[in-house]
C-alpha cells in the first residue's frame, strides 16, 4: 500500500532569486558542460549548481554548503504547513501532438520493491547511484523528484485536486522544449485526505528516477531509525491520464567488425522479414504484433524495415520470461540481436560498451551516417499498458525501454530529509 503524504516543501522565494525560469533546470543527466554554464549564467541560484556539482577537492561538499547558504540567505524557504502540489504540463510531444499531463507532488514512504508497494520497470546502471548518494548525504534533501505512475481509473485524485487549479498558480515556467509547467499548493486537510484515500491501495510504478529511488533506499538504511529520511519526493501521474505518453528510445551500435556483421546478417535473414524502405519511413509505426524495427547499416547506407517472422522465435529465445516480456520490443531486440548475434553482455549494455541511445530518429540516422556508430535500430514506443504488465510480472525492462515526455523540471520543489 502506498503511503502518500503531504510535505513541508523547501522552495525558491522568487522575491529573492527572481523568476523561476532563471533557477530551474532540466534533469542533471541530460545537461552537458555548455548547458550547465548557460544555466548558471542565468542566475547564481540556479539549481544546477547543486544538482550537478563542481568544486575542488570535494564537489559534493561544495554543493551541500551552497544549498545550506541559499537557505540562510532566504533564497530557499520552507513551508510552515504540509501540502500537496497539483501540477500540469502543457506540451507538444515528439509526434507533434499537443497534450496536458496532470499529476501532483507529494512525499512517499520508501519501500522495498514488491507487489502492492513500489515497482521498478527498467534495469539500472551502477554509476549514477553512487553519485546521487554522495549528493544526498551532502544536501540532506531530495533535489529532484521521482516520476511514478499509479492506477486511478475514476480520476479520483485529480477530481479532488482540480478545484485548486482554477485559481492562479503558485508558480509557472516554460522550459526549453516549450512545455508550460504550472504548480498549485493544496493545503486543505479534506482534499489531502481525499487524495490519500484514493491512492492508499495503489501500487506505484517508477517511470523515471530508478537510480534516485534506489539511492534513497540506501540512504534511509544508512541513517537508520524513522523520520523524514524515510520519505522521498515524487510526482505521481495516473496511468489513465490522457496526457501520459511514452515515446521510443533508439539503439545505436558500434564495433561491428566483419565477424559481428556476418553474425548479425545471419540472424536478420533467419528471424526477420526484411524490406527496404525510404529513410523517412524507417521508423516503425506504433502498434502491436510481433517485433518491428527500423534498421540502418552504416556500411551500405540502406534503410530497412525488420519484422519478426513469428512470435514463436521470441518465445523460444526468452523462455523463462513472462508473456508480457516476450512481447516487449526492447527485450526481444536485446536477446536476439544485441546479445545472441552481436555478443554484447549485460555488463556491456550497463556500461554503454558498444551500445548507445538516441531519442530522435534523425539524430540516430545522422550518428550512423557520420561514422560515429555502425548501425541503428529504430524502435516503436512501448505502450504504457505493457510497461505496467511487465512490472506486474516482477520483471525489469532493458535500460532505456521508455521515454516519458516531457521530463520533470528540477528546482520546482525540494524535500528536506531532516
Amino acid at each position: 500500500m502506498a503511503d502518500v503524504q503531504p510535505l513541508r516543501a523547501l522552495h525558491y522565494d522568487t522575491a529573492v532569486v527572481g523568476p523561476l525560469s532563471d533557477v530551474v533546470a532540466p534533469p542533471y543527466d541530460v545537461i552537458d558542460a555548455g548547458q550547465r554554464a548557460e544555466l548558471i549564467e542565468r542566475s547564481p541560484f540556479n539549481v544546477v549548481a547543486v544538482d550537478l556539482p563542481r568544486g575542488e577537492p570535494d564537489p559534493y561538499a561544495a554543493a551541500g554548503n551552497l544549498f545550506e547558504s541559499w537557505q540562510r540567505q532566504g533564497a530557499l524557504v520552507r513551508d510552515a504547513e504540509p501540502s500537496l502540489w497539483a501540477y500540469t504540463e502543457d506540451y507538444t510531444g515528439p509526434d507533434g501532438c499537443s497534450r496536458t499531463r496532470r499529476g501532483f507532488f507529494c512525499r512517499v514512504r520508501i519501500e522495498d520493491y514488491g507487489a502492492g508497494r513500489v515497482r521498478p520497470h527498467e534495469r539500472t546502471h551502477p554509476g549514477p547511484k553512487e553519485d546521487r548518494l554522495r549528493l544526498t548525504r551532502a544536501t540532506r534533501a531530495n533535489i529532484s523528484p521521482i516520476f511514478s505512475l499509479f492506477s486511478d481509473p475514476d480520476h479520483a485524485t485529480w477530481n479532488a485536486l482540480s478545484p485548486a487549479t482554477e485559481k492562479a498558480p503558485w508558480g509557472e515556467v516554460t522550459d526549453a522544449d516549450a512545455t508550460l509547467h504550472r504548480l498549485w499548493r493544496v493545503s486543505e486537510p479534506s482534499v489531502i485526505a481525499e487524495v490519500q484515500a484514493a491512492t492508499r491501495a495503489s501500487e506505484l510504478l517508477i517511470a523515471d528516477g530508478h537510480h534516485r529511488y534506489e539511492t534513497m533506499q540506501a540512504y534511509a538504511e544508512e541513517v537508520g531509525g524513522d523520520g523524514e529520511h524515510r520519505y522521498i519526493l515524487m510526482c505521481l501521474v495516473a496511468l489513465e491520464d490522457p496526457g501520459l505518453t511514452v515515446f521510443p528510445t533508439h539503439r545505436l551500435v558500434r564495433g561491428l567488425d566483419d565477424e559481428r556483421r556476418e553474425a548479425l546478417e545471419r540472424a536478420l535473414e533467419r528471424d526477420f522479414e526484411i524490406t527496404e524502405v525510404p529513410p523517412d519511413e524507417v521508423e516503425p509505426p506504433a502498434g502491436g504484433g510481433p517485433l518491428e524495427l527500423g534498421f540502418l547499416d552504416g556500411r551500405d547506407g540502406r534503410t530497412r524495415r525488420l519484422t519478426l517472422k513469428d512470435q514463436a522465435i521470441a518465445d523460444a529465445a526468452l523462455e523463462g520470461h513472462s508473456e508480457a516480456y516476450r512481447h516487449l520490443d526492447t527485450g526481444v531486440l536485446e536477446t536476439l540481436l544485441l546479445k545472441n548475434a552481436l555478443g554484447l553482455s549485460d555488463d556491456d549494455i550497463a556500461h554503454f560498451n558498444g551500445l548507445f541511445y538516441a531519442r530522435d530518429t534523425a539524430e540516430a540516422l545522422a550518428m550512423v551516417r557520420s561514422g560515429e556508430y555502425d548501425a541503428a535500430f529504430l524502435m516503436r514506443p512501448t505502450p504504457v499498458e505493457q510497461v505496467r504488465d511487465v512490472a506486474a510480472a516482477g520483471e525489469n525492462m532493458p535500460p532505456k525501454s521508455t521515454y516519458f515526455f516531457p521530463k520533470l523540471l528540477t528546482g520546482l520543489l525540494f524535500n528536506p530529509l531532516d
